[in-house]
């Protein structure tokens, strides 16, 4: 009996491992599958009465096992399972000693059993039975809802209010349960009885009822089309004005769902006066609440300018800019800055919404941890900005922009880019700060980690062109991006695959950067000057084409004028001629050093530029005669031009309206006569006092004789539009011509005051003008200067730049101004 135990036990150990099935190390012929115990041959006279009971005791505890595990509340909680031990008052010691052990066996395998079997069985039993519970509770749901319906319809249409009270009671806990919502929406004729009763009745619990039925019937595509076909969407906006909380926020939300999945909401919206309604909803302060607002407001005024006009005329703007300032519910900010965004594109809103504060109130959102909330704020700061630039205190903006510039998100770079390009437009004081706080440094690093990122480079290129140019520290920009090796990567933008308003900035940035005699070298050096004359020749040759062919049609069967918006020539919405123009307008920069002018020389382009004196447009003959003037300082230059027969378009433009144009051929005529004869000289000087002081000969102090023409533009300051901010309309009294920005009055003038006024000797640089009439031109002062769009290339400000007689608007084919279409990324609906 002894030995029988010890083997017994290690059966116990060894045989059964931890998932209650035999192991390899136990002996099966003698272990009995039935009984769980030893096989009748082991010795023991009472084994086969024992392993009944235990068997009996087993197959006992499985079965209560698996019921408590399928249908527990079956069991009684505070009850056992029975266990059996085998044992009796018969039994000897010795007996009742196996009895023990066997017990001992059949419980640890019930444990065991019980973690690997039963256990994994009862999770999905109790779904097996919860889903077959749901299945007859539903069947029984839409049943019991379908039978109702009839019955329910005319009680809602019954006269007395008590009983469609009721009847409203009784559909509100239908539409509750999802079997019967499925047969109340599935029942056009109860949605629309929902919809009369809500619309015509003046009691507050059917009001109440009937809007908590249809938000119910909303949270299925079913139930928005049912509502939708019964004229639900004018019931719910006039609901909106409710002073009843729950069934304003019952309707808002039932319009939501509305709005953003069902067809042909919006515009049943709109016509239902719910713009008005939504945003006199604004001054509310539930902030889940606004939260539906705003939304329902961005999705009816997106793409559609007519919502924009309505929420201005509401008040929106101002109540829109209070909620950014107000909360910080991360939601509720996100969905307002998406309707600040939308807004932010129409020419109305934006004033509106700078003025009611909407660049500070964004601006103190650029550091949240949301990453969605800065990147609206900061689309929305990038549309509004053109209108921001007077605004004063914007060091903490100018500085967080500047650091989202140094984050690994493109998004980030390219709108903060955008923002500080047109803060900085026309702003010293703002170019000024950006330049303290490392903005130029941040720039440089932006457009040399962008690659080919176009719609990253531009707004950074911009942003430096502005930050090159027209205040204190623009040289101190200038050598900064040479420092931070932007050179060779800026020059590099001027080739393929560069677009045409990439390049068009890029070449505004290179001649500000000229403006450095350090950066001469430099940019000599990464082929600059050739990379200009490619482009002036491709351009100059597309246009030039351009206007044959206009010619060509308008002189024949039918042909209408030559000239007017169809002369001119866009590629990628941009001019030619703007691109004939800035190339040269650099040329006349870097040709400022005498291994430049060398290399211009050798480049066989002064034909080129012998021809753009010809040219219609009066700007194209001021750089023309600029850079003619600069490369006239050198013999072989003045001989190059004299050669291409340049003496009479020269002589012709000493008669230009324009002082610079006029004063600039002066200058070239007067160094192409050096090594002429003194019949030549004198006849020469006749000709410029007749043209050039012909007005106001009485402000000369000394003899045409006694002109000095090499005084003219070594250092000349010329700065034209294409190269920084664009100049309002109408100032200064003429075009922003060569003597606009930082150019020459005549030195023996003697006219009233200003940068130009009497004094100047015959050796004194002229860093003036006087115009003809005797009144200085200023045009430095930023008071003066226009309100200015994204890319001031392209501004308005172009208006006045030839208003001699032969420039005009900025305008594409089509009549639009081109401020936007030029820079389209510039103000959307994103």
């Amino acid at each position: 009996m002894h030995n029988r135990r010890d083997g017994q036990q290690e059966n116990g150990e060894n045989g059964i491992d931890g998932s209650g099935m035999m192991g390899g190390g136990g002996d099966l012929s003698n272990y009995d599958w039935n009984g769980m115990g030893f096989n009748s041959n082991s010795g023991n006279p009472d084994s086969n009465g024992g392993s009944e009971d235990m068997s009996r005791a087993l197959n006992s505890s499985r079965t209560q096992r698996i019921r408590a595990a399928m249908f527990p509340e079956t069991i009684d909680e505070a009850g056992e399972l029975p266990v059996n031990n085998g044992t009796n008052g018969n039994h000897t010691n010795g007996n009742h000693t196996n009895g023990n052990a066997n017990n001992i066996n059949m419980n640890n395998l019930t444990l065991n059993n019980s973690s690997s079997v039963v256990n994994r069985l009862a999770e999905p039993a109790q779904m097996l039975k919860h889903a077959v519970t749901n299945l007859i509770n539903y069947r029984d749901d839409a049943e019991l809802a379908t039978r109702a319906l009839p019955e329910l319809m005319k009680l809602l249409n019954d006269e007395d209010s008590v009983v469609v009270t009721q009847a409203s009671m009784m559909v509100h806990q239908l539409s509750k349960k999802e079997a019967s919502r499925h047969a109340l929406m599935n029942s056009p004729q109860m949605v629309t009885s929902l919809v009369r009763a809500m619309a015509s009745t003046t009691d507050i619990e059917v009001t109440k009822n009937a809007a908590g039925i249809l938000q119910n019937l909303s949270q299925h595509r079913q139930g928005l089309l049912a509502i939708f076909k019964s004229g639900g969407i004018p019931a719910l906006v006039k609901l909106l004005s409710s002073p009843i909380e729950p069934v304003v926020f019952h309707a808002i939300t039932t319009l939501h769902n509305l709005l953003l999945h069902q067809e042909g909401s919006k515009m049943a919206v709109r016509l239902a006066g719910g713009l008005q309604k939504m945003v006199a909803l604004l001054n509310r302060n539930h902030v889940k609440f606004l939260t539906l607002v705003t939304d329902c407001l961005q999705i009816l005024a997106y793409g559609n300018q007519e919502g924009k006009l309505i929420i201005l005329a509401s008040g929106g703007p101002q109540l829109l800019v209070n909620i950014m300032t107000t909360y910080n519910y991360e939601k509720l900010l996100w969905t307002t800055s998406r309707v600040l965004k939308v807004l932010s594109v129409c020419s109305s809103n934006k004033p509106a919404i700078v003025q009611a504060g909407g660049i500070q109130a964004l601006a103190m959102h650029l550091n949240s941890e949301s990453n969605r909330l800065v990147s609206n704020c900061l689309w929305t700061l990038r549309n509004l900005s053109d209108a921001a630039t007077k605004l004063d205190g914007m060091n903490g903006l100018l500085q967080n922009l500047v650091h989202l510039l140094s984050t690994n998100d493109p998004g980030y770079a390219i709108t903060a880019a955008g923002v500080l390009s047109n803060l900085t437009c026309n702003n010293p004081v703002n170019k000024a700060i950006v330049c303290q706080v490392g903005g130029v440094e941040a720039l440089v690093r932006v457009v040399i980690q962008a690659g080919d990122a176009e719609e990253t480079i531009e707004p950074a290129i911009c942003a430096l062109r502005h930050l090159t140019n027209r205040h204190p520290s623009s040289e101190v920009a200038q050598n900064a991006v040479r420092i931070n090796y932007g050179l060779p990567v800026i020059v590099k933008l001027l080739n393929p695959p560069s677009r045409w308003p990439l390049i068009k900035a890029v070449i505004g940035l290179i001649r500000n950067l000229s403006l450095c005699p350090a950066n001469h070298g430099p940019l000599r050096e990464q082929n600059v000057l050739q990379r200009l004359v490619q482009l002036l020749s491709k351009a100059f040759l597309e246009s030039q084409r351009h206007k044959a062919s206009v010619a060509a049609a308008a002189n024949g069967p039918g042909g209408g004028s030559g000239t007017g918006a169809g002369t001119t020539l866009y590629s990628e919405g941009v001019k030619m001629d703007e691109i004939v123009e800035g190339t040269v307008g650099a040329l006349h920069v870097l040709a400022k050093d005498p291994h430049n002018r060398a290399i211009i020389r050798s480049l066989n382009v002064i034909p080129t530029f012998v021809q753009l004196l010809y040219s219609e447009i009066e700007n194209l003959q001021r750089v023309a005669v600029g850079v003619l003037c600069e490369l006239a300082g050198d013999k072989e230059g003045a001989e190059m031009i004299e050669a291409e027969a340049a003496t009479a378009p020269l002589t012709e433009l000493l008669h230009s309206r324009n002082d610079g144009v006029a004063t600039y051929a002066a200058a070239v005529l007067f160094r192409m006569s050096e090594d002429k004869p003194s019949d030549y000289k004198k006849r020469l000087s006749m000709e410029l006092t007749s043209s050039l002081f012909r007005e106001d000969a009485s402000n000369w102090v000394a003899g045409p004789g006694e002109l000095d023409m090499n005084l003219i533009a070594v250092d000349d300051g010329f700065s034209s539009h294409l190269f920084s901010e664009p100049l309002a309309a109408g100032v200064g009294g003429g075009s922003a011509s060569v003597h606009s920005t930082l150019s020459r009055s005549n030195p023996y003038s003697t006219g009233a005051g200003g940068a130009g006024g009497a004094g100047l000797g015959p050796g004194d640089l002229m860093t003036g003008i006087t115009n003809r009439t005797g009144y200085p031109t200023n045009t430095m002062n930023p008071s003066l200067e226009s309100t200015v769009t994204f890319d001031p290339l392209m501004t308005n400000g172009q208006q006045n730049l030839g208003t001699q007689g032969n420039q005009g608007t900025t305008m594409n084919p089509s009549g639009q101004s081109l401020d936007n279409t030029m820079a389209a990324w510039y103000d959307t609906d994103l």
